[in-house]
Parts: C-alpha cells; structure tokens; sequence
C-alpha cells in the first residue's frame, strides 16, 4: 500500500485549497488510497513538511496548493549548499493562483483526474533546478526551483500580484500585473552566460531559465522546455520598448514570440547572470515567489526528483 501523505496549503488560490481539501479526500477514499494530511502554517513551511515526510518514510507527497506551494516544497529536496537530498516521489493536486506547472503536463484541475492520475501513473523523473542568487537583505541564498526562474520585469510582476487581490483567477491576476510591471519596468542591462559562453549583453525585459514551458499565468514562454531532459531553456526578451509590450503579451501566451527578432533561445545546463549597474536591482521570479536580486548563477540537477503525472 503506498505510503501517502498530503502537503495543504490553506491559503493558496484565495483558500481555494482548503475549500477543495473534502472533495479531494473523498476523491482518494473512493479510490482506495488512504492517506494522511497536514497542513502548512505559514510562509515557507511547506518545505519543512516535506522533510517530515521523509524522515517518516513516506513514499509520495500530493500537493494540494499552488506554485508556490510546490516552490517551497522543492527546498526540502536540497541542503543548505544546494546538493540534493533524496525524498518522496511528488502528485499534483493543483489549486492555486497561477497554476503553470501543471500546464506543462496538460493535466486539469478536479479531483477525481488528480487521484486517478495519481493511482494509475508510474513514477517519472523531473529535473530540479538550484539557483543561487542574493536575498533582499543583501544575503548570498542558495534556493531550489521546479518550474521556471526568471529575471527582469517578471520579479516587479510577481511583487504586484502577490501583493494583489487572488479572487479574479490566476490569468486575470497576471495579466492585470504585467500590465501595470509594464508602466513602470526600465529595461535593465545584464549579461548572461550559458554553459560558460556568451549569450546575451544589454537590456532586457525578462530572462526566463526554463524547466518547464509556463509562467505568468499561463504564458508559454518556453514552448519546447522539457522538465525531465537534464536542460533548461533560456529565453531572453531583450530591448523591447514599451510601446511595443501590449502587443507582444499575446505572442507569449500563444508561445509565438521565439519568431521575435528582440528574443533569443538556448539551452543549457547552467545560467550566470549579473547586473550591469546597481540600481534599481534585477528583481528575481521563482515559480511565483520573490526570492532576492541578480547576480544569479542557476544548475539543473537531472532526475532529482519523481514525479507521479
């Protein structure tokens, strides 16, 4: 019998989460997967409930929040000095805000798919990305993420929509932030590397370092990221004015903006960048969350974790 626990985040999507928690326990009962449950108590203790998990042996974790949930829960899977820490295999029950990891996957939202999923699916691997980068308080921080890191106007986007209201839906919350990050975003001039080599230097909009394709809401920034490859994909939006940036935002949610002459693609193993001037900092997105500043330096680690989809 598998050895399953959920990870709830109360508060993700507005409590939607919480509303969603009887439904999905019904979901699991019917299937005949018992379980047990603990809640999160607060800004980044999901990340100790995964270490919990391990430590009793638990074989798989059902996530029941948002990206930002399975954010904080992918730091259970590395040590203070970014080496990975073996744990249990990972199940989406996604009930957030933005929901774009799950996007990826094409997987929907409902219980009843999530637990079915869950019962039928053989584990799979999925490549966890370290990123090492300054904190607001100026303090070099080592943090995992599963989805997408990202730097320029998407850290001022995330500020606005955590800040925000979440009751109008994940999509409306982005699009109704990036319109406001817009107004007031100056493109800041970096310089990045990949895998050592040069690939961009000047102004940006926004560098994403990809594991998986979505961010923002539901944007495809990455169409051909894969999570399970061993590589990111870095897709850079240069000098683009903001004249420009209205009619650019539907080509980023169609996944058609590659064709853009101001955006560049790779792919990589590992990611440096760096500010070229020092204010106003290059705020950093990750899955969501606001962890600190440039400079950054991000590594994949292959098949770090399981995932059961």
């Amino acid at each position: 019998m598998l050895r399953l626990r959920l990870i709830v985040n109360p508060k993700a999507g507005s409590a939607a989460a919480k509303r969603r928690l009887p439904e999905i326990r019904r979901a699991l009962a019917a299937a005949g997967l018992e379980h047990d449950m603990v809640e999160t108590r607060g800004p980044g203790d999901a990340g100790e409930r995964l270490r919990e998990a391990r430590a009793d042996g638990i074989e798989c974790v059902g996530i029941v929040g948002g990206d930002g949930t399975l954010n904080e829960v992918s730091q259970g899977y590395i040590d203070a000095s970014g080496s990975v820490l073996p744990g249990p295999d990972l199940a989406l029950f996604p009930a957030g805000t933005g929901g774009d990891f799950r996007r990826t996957f094409e997987l929907d939202n409902t219980a009843e798919q999530a637990v079915a999923r869950l019962k039928r699916a053989a584990p799979r691997p999925l490549d966890l990305g370290i990123l090492e980068l300054v904190s607001d308080a100026g303090e070099p921080v080592t943090r995992a993420f599963i989805n997408i890191a990202s730097f320029g106007m998407g850290g001022l986007l995330d500020r606005i929509v955590n800040q925000g209201p979440k009751w109008m839906g994940g999509r409306a919350a982005f699009l109704l932030g990036t319109i406001r990050a817009s107004m007031v975003y100056e493109n800041a001039p970096v310089r990045v590397r990949v895998d050592g080599e040069p690939f961009m230097e000047g102004p940006i909009v926004n560098v994403a370092i990809a594991n998986g394709r979505y961010f923002g809401g539901g944007m495809k920034v990455a169409p051909q990221a894969d999570p399970a490859d061993g590589m990111f994909d870095v897709v850079a939006i240069g000098d683009l004015m903001r004249s420009e940036a209205f009619g650019f935002v539907p080509k980023l949610y169609r996944g058609t903006h590659l064709e853009h002459a101001l955006v560049k693609s790779r792919r990589g193993r590992e990611v440096v960048a760096e500010p070229l001037r020092e204010r106003p900092p290059v705020l950093i997105d990750m899955d969501g969350e606001t962890p600190g500043r440039l400079p950054l330096r991000a590594r994949v680690a292959p098949s770090a974790l399981r995932i059961r989809v």
